[in-house]
């Protein structure tokens, strides 16, 4: 049974929140009494997304929003501070893959793209979640890394650079902003089945049994289990969680 968390009159803000694990912890703050800002590039799934659970009672708002364009996250951040007048937790989810490549041979664009999203959206996120919560003196933040960003992959070291990258500024801020009242940690996913993990096991970049095999609990993960993990590092339960990078893989990089 998962804890239950009162977030009521706390705003969150979720990036990729229109599917996957962003759209499961979108629908987990709701659920716990949080006003509730879904934030995606896709604008007929967050609004959808958004419609079905203000349908369900709760108090959300959806807003289009590319990570990669940091007026695009300025403008989000402060459209939910309009809505809601403040904003307690935010979870910067929105991330994409890219093709498996040989390093020696893997184009430019590709490197750009995936740093775009992966790396230089989380910090433009951060960034402007940050200004509203040191006005604040008070707020939580959970960057989305992966066990990308713990281990490496042959094939991948594009998008493994940005996860790595993204506990890099995850650490970093998180010990500058400790002592002004934000905590700011990762959340690490495993093998997750979620819109895009189940592409990539069509198209083959992504080797179902290999990847089940090499997962120690032997199932893949939920994106509701992630949500639970992010929900417990914006609670109290994790007053004292500063800077962590926390694997929710299954036991991956613990073998």
């Amino acid at each position: 049974m998962n804890p239950t968390y009162n977030f009521r009159d706390q705003v969150a803000l979720i990036t990729g929140a229109g599917s996957g694990m962003g759209l499961a912890t979108a629908q987990a703050f709701a659920e716990a009494g949080a006003a509730v800002v879904l934030a995606d590039v896709d604008e007929a799934a967050v609004r959808a997304a958004s419609e079905a659970l203000n349908e369900g009672g709760h108090n959300t708002i959806a807003v289009v929003c590319d990570v990669a364009d940091e007026t695009s996250v300025a403008a989000t951040v402060e459209r939910a501070v309009a809505e809601f007048g403040r904003l307690d937790m935010a979870f910067n989810n929105a991330g994409i893959q890219i093709p498996l490549s040989d390093a020696a041979d893997e184009e430019l664009e590709y490197f750009e793209k995936v740093h775009a999203v992966n790396l230089r959206g989380v910090w433009a996120c951060m960034k402007h979640e940050l200004r509203q919560m040191r006005a604040q003196g008070s707020g939580a933040i959970v960057n989305c890394s992966s066990l990308g960003g713990l281990v490496g992959a042959a094939g991948r070291a594009s998008y493994h650079s940005s996860k790595f990258g993204v506990i890099g500024l995850t650490q970093s801020a998180a010990l500058q902003y400790a002592p002004r009242g934000v905590r700011i940690n990762a959340v690490c996913p495993g093998t997750i089945v979620t819109p895009m993990v189940t592409a990539m096991f069509g198209n083959g970049e992504l080797d179902r049994e290999r990847a089940l095999a090499i997962t120690p609990m032997g199932r893949f993960g939920k994106p509701e289990e992630i949500a639970s993990a992010v929900l417990w590092l914006c609670s109290p339960g994790a007053s004292f969680v500063v800077g962590a990078a926390l694997p929710v893989d299954g036991g991956y990089v613990a073998q």
